[in-house]
């Protein structure tokens, strides 16, 4: 998306460690025609140019998200960039755009509160938060298994001591029994402590910068 960054984040930041990931839910008005997932990826490849996607701009979790989606269901739609998760989900459950796909910590009250409907979220499991929500497998899309994520990151030539010394702090904050309540009522989810290494979090982002700059290149490409 960037072609001029000035960093490169594989090479000149030292991985401390995985806070937590938030699964990805594909979400849609609440007047939207389908009532389930199937019936939203039929619906969707049936009418693409006449759905507006929204997101909360270029780059952004949401938009990185649905581009996957949008990909996998070979679809282009009209994307409506917005200044951030708020105003993007607010037209939504106003009804002025049809879906979006964004991070189950921003979405959890409306589709609680019937606002919004929910058709699957890209998890192997279920979340605890929306246990009534069925998995993108269960829904017949298996393909779409995202969740975003936190970590922390020191600068390059941080010495391996004090990366160990913020590894231990980290850990010690998940393993806090009010902090992993908050986390996981929002929906969130917690690695386990293997999880948590610098060495995991290397491996991850490697893994990302890979799926990801596939996707995007693509994406971009579409655009031009």
């Amino acid at each position: 998306m960037y072609p001029n960054l000035k960093y490169d984040p594989l090479k000149d930041f030292v991985p401390i460690g995985l806070a937590a990931g938030t699964p990805i839910l594909i979400v849609a008005k609440k007047n939207f025609p389908a009532k389930d997932l199937k019936e939203f990826v039929a619906y969707a490849k049936a009418n693409s140019e006449k759905l507006n996607e929204a997101h909360a701009g270029v780059g952004s979790v949401s938009f990185t998200t649905c581009s996957l989606l949008n990909s996998i269901l070979g679809i282009k739609p009209t994307r409506v960039p917005y200044q951030g998760t708020g105003p993007a989900l607010n037209d939504l459950v106003g009804g002025q755009v049809d879906y979006m796909c964004d991070q189950i910590v921003n979405l959890t009250p409306q589709i609680q509160a019937g606002s919004i409907k929910a058709y699957g979220i890209a998890t192997e499991k279920r979340s605890p938060a929306l246990p009534e929500v069925p998995t993108t497998k269960e829904g017949g899309l298996p393909e779409f298994q995202v969740s975003a994520w936190n970590a922390l990151f020191a600068p390059k030539g941080t010495p391996k001591e004090v990366v160990t010394k913020l590894n231990g702090a980290l850990v010690k904050a998940l393993d806090d029994e009010t902090t992993r309540k908050r986390l996981l009522d929002l929906g969130a989810e917690i690695a386990d402590r293997t999880g948590r290494t610098p060495e995991a979090l290397e491996k991850l982002v490697t893994s990302e910068i890979a799926r990801w700059n596939k996707v995007l290149r693509a994406q971009t490409a579409a655009a031009k």
